[in-house]
């Protein structure tokens, strides 16, 4: 028997190659990415039937011949992780509006587009979808507006779409972790100053981070078993029933964080630009985001 073929997008490395590997044992994986030579290394991981595609999702045409290749190699399409995004950090106020549409055309529009284009496979092998939004959508995360924003706004997506295909036989899952040990994370606090350094100032649990492999774990096992929601660590679970009352409390217990995060952004905005003090000059990713908006990160 044939096994199911589950696509995973940002496949190349961190959660999406975590996730792939310990799939790749009952499922045929289809790994998209924009690191066309840390495909060719992440494939190695997830069998011999593995699919490569170069793909940038804020790119409809990419989007759909990269589908097309999977569904021409594979002959269709079971599971769709999609995990591609970025990040961006600092102050809303002080940096350039465009920062939140460069954001949100990668991880809310860009996940929808790749979403979209799977969908018809999807549908016919009445399979699952599941998006990796973020435990910052659910509590008011200082530091990182734009990116919290662009989750919270997909993991609303996804719970409407949910409801619009459970007729279809297709399930819908959310994936809502914290600090992941990924380059996402590392990259930050390595690369972008006070600004990435503010983590380990965060209060209680906030500062915490957990193991890729822990969260490929676990979105393995919720990918097998079509959850609803697969969650990392075990604090967020809480934060879906008392979103509201936790909102006022992380306002209260971040007040002087705010302060210093202010003067951090400032110092980026002064060595870069209002635009690109939210980013990260090394990350592919974001010169895609910036791209995609006509600017440029290094201009």
């Amino acid at each position: 028997m044939a096994k199911p073929v589950a696509l995973i997008t940002g496949g190349a490395r961190g959660i999406g190659l975590a996730t792939a590997r310990r799939l790749a044992s009952d499922h045929r994986i289809a790994l998209l990415d924009l690191d066309a030579d840390a495909l060719q290394q992440a494939a190695a991981y997830c069998g011999s039937d593995a699919i490569t595609a170069v793909c940038d999702i804020t790119d409809q045409a990419q989007i759909d011949a990269a589908v097309a290749h999977v569904v021409a190699e594979a002959g269709g399409i079971d599971v769709v992780f999609s995990n591609a995004g970025i990040g961006g950090g600092g102050s809303l106020r002080l940096l350039d509006p465009d920062v939140l549409e460069a954001i949100i055309n990668v991880n809310l529009i860009g996940n929808w587009r790749l979403i979209h284009s799977c969908l018809p496979y999807v549908i016919e092998r009445r399979g699952y979808v599941i998006a990796n939004a973020s435990a910052s959508a659910l509590l008011p995360a200082i530091g990182i507006g734009a990116y919290a924003s662009s989750k919270a706004g997909l993991e609303q997506l996804m719970n409407v779409l949910r409801s619009e295909v459970a007729h279809l036989g297709v399930s819908v899952g959310v994936s809502y972790f914290w600090f992941v040990k990924t380059d996402m994370v590392d990259g930050a606090e390595r690369e972008m100053g006070r600004v990435g350094g503010l983590r380990s100032e965060m209060p209680g649990l906030l500062k915490g981070i957990v193991s890729v492999e822990s969260v490929g774990e676990k979105l393995a096992a919720g990918i097998r078993g079509r959850a609803r929601r697969v969650v990392a660590p075990r604090w967020v679970t809480p934060l879906f029933f008392l979103r509201g009352m936790l909102g006022g409390i992380v306002e209260r217990g971040t007040a002087e964080m705010a302060a210093e995060l202010d003067e951090a952004t400032a110092e980026r905005v002064s060595e870069t630009s209002e635009f690109a003090a939210a980013f990260r000059t090394t990350q592919a990713g974001h010169h895609a985001a910036a791209d995609s908006i006509g600017h440029g990160l290094n201009d």
